[in-house]
């Protein structure tokens, strides 16, 4: 059913949902558009409205190829809302989910499209805060690119840095996606532009791997290892990608590289990708050690029923199964210095070959008791055989003793 937003606009069809709002195909003066319709919840919240009007100018002005460009600001009675360009197409995390994994040199070369994008974003002085594959967009129109990507496109700029308000969040909460949180957020920094390096660095790793490289299980455990473990090398990938990867995820935002040299640096990599495969990894089990205190095991699911996925554990008490720790809330706490250093357990979470058991997994730890029973077993006989040899190295003289011999010895009773 169609719905006016504001007085030039007209919202048709429900195309997603996200976790600030809803996005709908709709009709303006100048053709079809993309109209971000966020929360009542937010539009209710008169300094919210207020610092989304003191955004218009920068949120306007932000145009680039690899940017979905805001057109408007609608601020009409409850609706609040982001007039955004048409992009025919899907999301990354709707192919992530189909395909599991991309060919090294699709994924390259969609994230130096979006390194692009925030290149011109952080010239402008506008830092993302949520980059995550379910925020960048894919044009299935236009042509395809290196291995056969579609042109990338970075949407909802500014979206969390509208919703970050003072009296929202106020110093002990943390506005992001747990998976792709740099380390500087989790400890309580204000954001700047290296965060949105680590978080496309960790959206390059998930592309190539499959899996993101700290998350899994509770956020609280997510939020940790960002801060205390360090990303253990994927199999199978050139180590000039590799050590760009690494730089990106630094534990120190100094140490990352600039969006412009990232993207750069990115295309440079694309000749010697050309024709590598989809890599061959197995994601990290889903068991943690370290989250067992924190959030209790599911049970197996039901014959019939989709296995949910690694990780989708809700931010929000009584949010809906779907409400993953890869959506954006506002109501995760910073964790204490003390849970920060005590939560490490090395590189625990390494990928590995495909069949490769992980350290410290189910399959791994068997293996292990049965290394430990043969040992056991064969220390065992080699302790039997050595106290034959003694035996028979000390008693030969008493071989062929008489039995009786022995009892005779006894002391005579009085």
């Amino acid at each position: 059913m169609a719905r006016k937003i504001g007085s030039r606009y007209t919202a048709h069809q429900i195309l997603g949902r996200g976790s600030a709002g809803t996005v709908w195909l709709g009709e303006g003066p100048e053709g079809p558009v993309a109209i971000k319709l966020l929360r009542e919840d937010l539009a209710s919240d008169q300094e919210l409205v207020g610092r989304f009007v003191q955004e218009r100018t920068a949120l306007l002005g932000l145009e680039h190829p690899h940017v979905v460009s805001v057109r408007d600001l609608v601020v009409d009675g409850n609706d609040l809302a982001l007039v955004m360009d048409l992009v025919r197409g899907t999301d990354l995390r709707t192919r992530l989910d189909r395909e599991r994994r991309l060919a090294p040199e699709a994924a390259v070369a969609v994230v130096a499209d979006i390194a692009d994008g925030l290149a011109a974003a952080h010239a402008a002085g506008v830092v993302h805060r949520d980059v995550k594959p379910e925020n960048v967009l894919l044009d299935m129109q236009g042509p395809l690119g290196p291995g056969g990507s579609h042109r990338a496109l970075l949407t909802d700029f500014g979206v969390a840095k509208l919703i970050d308000t003072p009296r929202r969040t106020r110093t002990t909460k943390i506005i992001g996606t747990p998976d792709y949180l740099a380390p500087e957020i989790v400890e309580g920094l204000p954001p700047r532009a290296a965060v949105d390096i680590y978080a496309l660095a960790t959206v390059l790793y998930e592309l190539l791997a499959g899996f993101t490289p700290f998350g899994g299980g509770h956020p609280g455990a997510v939020l940790r290892r960002h801060v205390t473990e360090t990303v253990v090398p994927l199999p199978g990938i050139p180590d000039e990608l590799w050590q760009l990867i690494v730089q990106c995820l630094a534990k120190a935002p100094a140490s990352r590289l600039r969006a412009s040299e990232l993207g750069a640096r990115l295309r440079e990599l694309l000749p010697m990708l050309a024709g590598m495969p989809p890599l061959d990894v197995d994601e990290p089990d889903a068991e943690q050690a370290e989250d067992t205190t924190e959030e209790p095991a599911a049970s197996p699911a039901p014959a019939g029923e989709p296995v949910r996925r690694r990780g989708a554990v809700p931010l929000v008490p009584g949010a809906k199964p779907a409400d993953s720790n890869r959506d954006t809330h506002t109501s995760m706490r910073v964790p204490a210095p003390d849970e920060l250093a005590g939560g490490a357990r090395g590189t625990a979470r390494a990928p590995r070959a495909s069949g490769a058991p992980r350290p410290g997994s189910a399959r791994n730890r068997a293996a292990a008791r049965r290394r430990r029973l043969a040992l056991g077993a064969g220390a065992v006989a080699l302790v039997a055989a050595i106290g034959v040899g003694t035996w028979l190295a000390t008693g030969g003289d008493e071989a062929g003793a008489d039995p009786q011999d022995t009892r005779n010895s006894a002391p005579a009773s009085p």
